[in-house]
This record gives structure tokens, C-alpha cells and sequence, in this order.
């Protein structure tokens, strides 16, 4: 394994998960390969790396992150939870089931912190091209290092793909759009919604960030929040300040109009119109090419790009699960690249994939959604020496968590679940949701103990 050298793009979840498991692998005292992994950004954790930028960063490159301020978790932590890593390990006591970006991101980086992983990546480093030579077996990566305007290439047997696919924002034209006078921009440079106190928003899509963005908007004071469904709307009982109408038309000034004839003066428009699978690195015959959904075609397992397996993409599905399916994906590609695990001939790749594209045409609600991708999870455990996890009970979790949006959009983050790891059960934040506007980590952890000691020290005042 000496020989054999790994390049890894991307050093988000999936990009560290991949490090982890080398890692894992180490420490059972297996020999690893050579491993280098490049990461655009300063620091580590793709999306949960925040930044205040839009548009492009400090070296000129796109801003790759979608994260704002106020963010907290929108899916139970107990779906997403290590299993080699538990909630109770990090923070040495009970959390509520829906944190705040600050600390999730620190959970991701208390991992990855008891490893020696930041050895493994050039930061400030972005890939630029990628080819491969069908006599040597090896790709050839173009790279710059931005931090000191230097281009240079390196050689690699195997290559692994984890930029994630939720950084090139899908933006959609609508006549007049380009007279509206007010702010229009994508979710994807949404940074908070201070900015939209007191006004009328309209959110383009049905989808995740749509409804988050506009439950934010709500919570931070917007006057009134609309969001526009192209098919089919999100469909929970929204409260007052907050309705769905059909598919927007065109725009006249400030006023947008809506294929069921309603009209509505906005100030703000926010496209929440999804992302595009994006990767300027790659030749068109090792691109993967799909639209989100969660099972992309021509990936065996979902990982390996079946033309070339020695190409590999982890996160690369629409996601429930998430971290703990990136460690899935990763295990099994560790595997791999260490000839611990075989895949089978492509044909019989290709029939694989065929069956897993043809359970994912026939799903019909969201329940299935889950339970689809369970399966996939648990097929990939069956794999690899990835610590199992009760999957069953996390599928009941998100089923729950689908329920719970249901019965009040504005209240399922208040509720609390049992971790599968440790089974401890989640702690009730100590401010309901709605009236929590401040999402730093100190807030979050802290506020209970700092509310006890001022107590005491009230309570020893008046004693004296």
C-alpha cells in the first residue's frame, strides 16, 4: 500500500469521514495508503464551515458554502450521530435534539480533532482539472494553491469526488424579474434574516430551504413570507404571516403575479430552487451527471462511478441521512482502495444499480423516501466494519420528525429524542425555539449554567 496514493477533493463531511475511516483503519494496524486531500476553503467542514461571503472569497474563488446565521439543525441530531462518536462523548452531558450550526460544527470538528487528519489536507487549495491514463491507471490532478498563486499537478491511483452538490445554485428566469427593484438573490448567498425585519418576502421553490428560510424570515420579524410552488406545495398548516400559492409568472415593478390570477407587492425574492451537480474539474467521461435525487445513476452502491470505479463520489445522494451515511460510503471505499472489498464485473454493477434506480421510480411518499435509504445504509454497513447503529430506529425518528412538522412547523424543534449510540435521551433547550434569536454556541450550552450562578448569587445576597 506504500505505493498507492489516494486524492481526496473536498474536506467537508464527506471529505473527513473519508480521512476517519483511513484513520480507523490505521488504528486497527492495517497499513494505509498515501493520503492528500485538498479543501478550496480555509478551513474544514464544507457547508458547516460558515462565512459572511457571497459571491466569491478571499482568493477570488466561488463561495462554496450555503450556511447563514440562525441556522439550527432542521432533522433530529440523533438521525445524523456518529456511531464511533457520540453526542454524550463531545459535550459531556445531555443536549437538546435540535442544535444550532455553531454547535454542530463544533461536533463535527471534535472528531475529527482527536485525529491527526489536518496533516492529510492542503487547505486553500482548489482542483482544477482531472484527466486519466488508461496505460498508467492514474489520474492527474491540476491544482492551484491559492494562498500563493502556484499551479501545479500530482498523480494518483485512486480519486475520491466529496465537494458536495449543494454550492451551484439552479437560478431560474422570470419575465420583468430584472426590473424588480427590490433585493433578489439564491439561498445560497442567504446569510440571515436581519436583513428582511419588516418586509414582504417571496421564496421561490417548495423545498427544504424554502420552507427554513421562510419559518426564519418569520421567526426574525418579516412582515409576511409567500412562498411559490412550481408542482406541489410543502403542505403543512403554516401560520399567520406565512402562505403558499402556485407557480409565480412574471413580474410588473414590485409585483409578482401568480398563474391563479393572485398579484402581491413584494420587497425581497429568494430563489430556494435547488442546486445543480457541478464539478468544472472533471472530463465530460468522468462526470457524474444528475439531478438530486437519492439514488444517482452510474454510481455502484452509490459510490462507485461505474465506468471507472477507481473513481469515487461520497454525498452525492438527496439526503435524510447524513453524516453517519457519508462514514458508510466512506468505510466501504476505504475498503476498496485497500483490496479489502472486490466489486463485482460492470455488467453485474449495472444490474445492481438498475434495481436500486427501479425501487427509487417506485417510490410514492415520504416514508418510503426513508426507507429507501435505510436500506441503502444498511446494505453498506453489511460491507464494511463500520460500527452498526440501530438504522430501524432512526427510520422511525425521521418518520417522526416528518410528523411532528406536520402537526406545527413553528414547535418540532422543541421536541426531544433518544440517541441509538448511547441511548440518552436528548435534553429540552432551555428556551422554546421561537424565542431563541441567538444561535451562538455559548448561548446554547452555557445560558442553564450562567442562569444557576447569577440564582445563587441573588439568593446569597439576600441571605446576607
Amino acid at each position: 500500500m506504500k505505493n498507492t496514493r489516494i486524492g481526496i477533493i473536498g474536506a467537508g463531511p464527506s471529505g473527513l469521514a473519508q480521512l476517519r475511516a483511513f484513520e480507523a483503519a490505521e488504528k486497527q494496524g492495517l497499513e494505509v495508503p498515501e493520503i492528500v486531500c485538498f479543501e478550496k476553503q480555509e478551513n474544514w467542514g464544507g457547508m458547516w464551515n460558515y462565512s459572511w461571503r457571497t459571491g466569491v472569497g478571499k482568493y477570488g474563488e466561488p463561495i462554496h458554502g450555503s450556511m447563514y446565521k440562525y441556522l439550527w439543525s432542521n432533522g433530529p441530531k440523533e438521525c445524523l450521530e456518529f456511531s464511533d462518536y457520540s453526542f454524550d462523548e463531545h459535550f459531556k452531558k445531555p443536549i437538546s435534539s435540535y442544535p444550532p450550526r455553531p454547535v454542530l460544527f463544533d461536533y463535527i470538528q471534535g472528531r475529527i480533532n482527536k485525529s491527526n487528519a489536518r496533516n492529510y489536507i492542503r487547505f486553500n487549495t482548489t482542483a482544477r482539472w482531472v484527466s486519466y491514463d488508461e496505460d498508467t491507471k492514474k489520474f492527474t490532478l491540476i491544482l492551484d494553491d491559492l494562498k500563493n498563486d502556484k499551479t501545479y499537478s500530482e498523480e494518483f491511483d485512486y480519486l475520491i469526488v466529496a465537494s458536495g452538490h449543494f454550492s451551484t445554485p439552479n437560478m431560474p428566469y422570470f419575465e420583468g424579474i430584472e426590473d424588480f427593484p427590490g433585493t433578489v438573490m439564491h439561498a445560497h448567498d442567504f446569510r440571515g434574516a436581519d436583513q428582511f425585519k419588516d418586509q414582504n418576502i417571496l421564496l421561490i421553490g417548495s423545498s427544504y430551504s424554502a420552507e427554513d428560510i421562510g419559518v426564519q424570515c418569520h421567526k426574525h420579524g418579516a412582515q409576511s413570507v409567500t412562498l411559490s410552488y412550481r408542482s406541489n406545495p410543502i403542505g403543512v398548516e403554516w401560520p399567520d404571516g406565512i402562505k403558499e400559492v402556485p407557480l409565480l409568472t412574471h413580474f410588473e415593478g414590485d409585483t409578482a403575479h401568480f398563474n391563479n390570477g393572485h398579484k402581491e407587492q413584494f420587497d425581497a425574492v429568494i430563489m430556494c430552487t435547488g442546486y445543480q451537480h457541478k464539478f468544472p474539474f472533471l472530463p465530460d467521461e468522468l462526470r457524474l451527471k444528475t439531478k438530486n435525487n437519492l439514488y444517482p445513476d452510474n454510481l455502484y452502491k452509490g459510490i462507485f462511478f461505474n465506468d471507472l470505479p477507481q473513481l469515487m463520489y461520497l454525498g452525492m445522494q438527496d439526503q435524510y441521512y447524513t453524516f453517519n451515511m457519508f462514514d458508510t460510503q466512506a468505510w466501504v471505499a476505504r475498503d476498496f482502495m485497500m483490496n479489502r472489498y472486490e466489486i463485482p464485473s460492470k455488467e453485474e454493477r449495472s444490474k445492481d444499480i438498475d434495481l436500486w434506480l427501479e425501487k427509487n421510480n417506485n417510490l410514492q411518499s415520504s416514508f418510503d423516501h426513508v426507507d429507501f435509504q435505510t436500506d441503502y445504509i444498511k446494505e453498506l454497513i453489511a460491507l464494511s466494519d463500520y460500527p452498526d447503529f440501530n438504522l430501524d430506529k432512526v427510520a422511525d425518528m425521521f418518520k417522526e420528525w416528518l410528523n411532528d412538522k406536520d402537526e406545527n412547523i413553528l414547535t418540532y424543534r422543541d421536541k426531544t429524542f433518544q440517541s441509538v449510540v448511547t441511548g440518552t435521551v436528548a435534553a429540552e433547550h432551555h428556551t422554546e425555539w421561537m424565542d431563541e434569536l441567538d444561535d451562538s454556541k455559548e448561548r446554547y450550552l452555557f445560558a442553564d449554567e450562567k442562569e444557576e450562578a447569577l440564582t445563587e448569587v441573588e439568593t446569597t445576597t439576600k441571605a446576607i
